[in-house]
């Protein structure tokens, strides 16, 4: 019986850590797809796989092709894990709003009653702002590049407890950028930086030279997989597992 075969869709990959992290979990065949757009639709139609993990700047685009969604990503419009069913239909669920609350809640982040902001509008940030909801954020402000709230009226924000980075800037290999200088938010108790690679951002370095406390993404990384691994198996995988294979990630 040959492996089943898993991946991940984006347009550019070079950076992940995806198939170590399933490797850990699970027996299959996990391969990075780099596509283009005009790609996407033959790729997820006619492709030989039978899961998939979606990452930038996709997790919007798939929705269309997708035959049934679950009601997370129904509502978000934003779907990261894919299952081929044995009818060949596509279903799509976003198992990165289960993954950042239990990255929050790792790391003792305490947003309930919170003013949070969240940099990016993108498809991660869609998921995002869904979990900082579920945990009791309260407001939670999206700043973008062009939207109402961006990094040219910050000073609106001056009262943000909480920043969290769903866009990729300061990822690798461009580590010298950082999305905003912390202080313009004198309120900032704490900083979620989604990029695990690098292990520490220039956003997050900042923080610690100014004793806030912060994170990066690879546990919402290994927490998500843990749940699509799941998914692309049909059946449970021990929880044991996320902090097992957290750990060993870190030593790197």
């Amino acid at each position: 019986m040959s492996r089943m075969k898993c991946g991940l869709l984006g347009k550019t990959l070079g950076h992940s850590w995806s198939p170590e992290i399933h490797a850990g979990l699970a027996d299959y065949e996990y391969l990075l797809y780099e596509r283009a757009e005009e790609e996407i639709e033959d790729f997820l139609l006619r492709g030989d796989w039978q899961g998939m993990n979606v990452t930038i700047p996709y997790k919007k685009t798939v929705v269309p092709y997708l035959s049934e969604l679950s009601p997370v990503a129904a509502a978000l419009g934003s779907v990261n894990t894919i299952v081929r069913r044995a009818d060949g239909s596509l279903y799509g669920d976003n198992t990165d709003v289960y993954g950042f609350e239990e990255m929050t809640r790792y790391f003792g982040f305490d947003v309930r009653g919170k003013k949070t902001l969240v940099l990016g509008s993108g498809g991660a940030s869609v998921s995002i702002r869904e979990a900082l909801r579920r945990l009791g954020a309260d407001p939670i402000v999206t700043i973008s590049r062009s939207g109402e709230y961006n990094y040219d009226n910050l000073a609106l924000q001056a009262a943000a407890a909480l920043v969290v980075n769903t866009t990729p800037v300061g990822m690798y290999p461009h580590m010298d950028a950082a999305p905003l200088d912390l202080r313009e938010l004198p309120a900032c108790q704490g900083v979620l930086d989604i990029i695990y690679n690098p292990p520490e951002t220039r956003l997050m370095h900042q923080a610690r030279e100014m004793g806030i406390p912060t994170c990066n993404g690879l546990y919402m990384l290994v927490a998500q997989a843990w749940r699509a691994a799941e998914q692309f198996l049909g059946q449970e995988i021990p929880a044991s597992q996320v902090e097992k294979i957290y750990q060993e990630m870190s030593k790197r």
